[in-house]
């Protein structure tokens, strides 16, 4: 029986700089965005979060979001969910971008 591997997918979320604001892309992707929120970029890799947050800020395979406005990672919004397989990671990515919006928080995903 072949073994299956070790999930190490991670879901992970990055709190953006207020500027983010100042594009018109992120604006038009959330029309419910509630005035005082934070923005959010959130993610899913094969890393571990803080490797793939410094390649972003490196450039290295970047969303411009998160290269250019990225502050932190927020690991209260995403530890609990990690590590797991790559589908299940998959569809967590879209899930937590859509209870993050609902809340009011300003969200991108790639």
């Amino acid at each position: 029986m072949p073994r299956r591997p070790k999930p190490h997918y991670h879901v992970y979320v990055v709190l953006l700089g207020d500027e983010v604001w100042n594009s018109a892309r992120f604006r038009r992707a959330n029309p419910d965005y509630q005035l005082g929120q934070p923005f959010l970029y959130v993610g899913m890799t094969g890393l571990d979060p803080d490797i793939r947050f410094d390649k972003h800020k490196a450039g290295i395979q970047a969303n411009t979001f998160v290269r250019d406005y990225g502050v932190r990672l927020l690991p209260h919004l995403y530890e609990a969910y990690n590590p797991m397989a790559y589908d299940a990671a998959k569809a967590m990515e879209v899930e937590l971008g859509i209870a993050l919006r609902k809340k009011g928080f300003g969200v991108w995903q790639a």
